[in-house]
């Protein structure tokens, strides 16, 4: 079972930045990865993937511009910058990940997903 641990959370002004941390246990070259969020009372939203092969990405409309999924595999840790942000991204966000080397169709598809971290808040007012 693969194990994800998110970093990086925390509280900032409107207009501020974050970089969300996911380090993941074992290899992960051949997976997968996503960020999801989820605010109160609303469901589990994706935010962006990225491809196992060759990287490329896929962003959610409402944060197309302003957030950049990345990836070193070396340290088998994924990244999310968040810049620009706003209080509507106010939220719990989540690292996931899949076997596959393309799950950009599967953004909006959390049930998809297999393995998943324990969420670092984030926090914009």
């Amino acid at each position: 079972h693969a194990q994800l641990v998110e970093s990086g959370g925390g509280s900032v002004q409107a207009g501020q930045s974050l970089r969300l941390s996911c380090v993941a246990s074992g290899p992960q070259n051949d997976y997968c990865m996503a960020w999801f969020r989820q605010a109160p009372a609303k469901e589990r939203e994706g935010v962006a993937t990225i491809a196992g092969g060759d990287g490329s990405t896929t962003y959610s409309d409402s944060v197309r511009g302003r957030f950049t999924i990345s990836k070193d595999y070396a340290k088998n840790t994924l990244y999310l910058q968040l810049n620009s942000l706003k209080p509507e991204d106010t939220s719990m966000y989540y690292c996931a990940a899949r076997s596959g080397g393309y799950c950009g169709y599967l953004l909006q598809t959390s049930v998809a997903w297999s393995y998943w971290g324990q969420g670092t808040q984030v926090t914009v007012s």
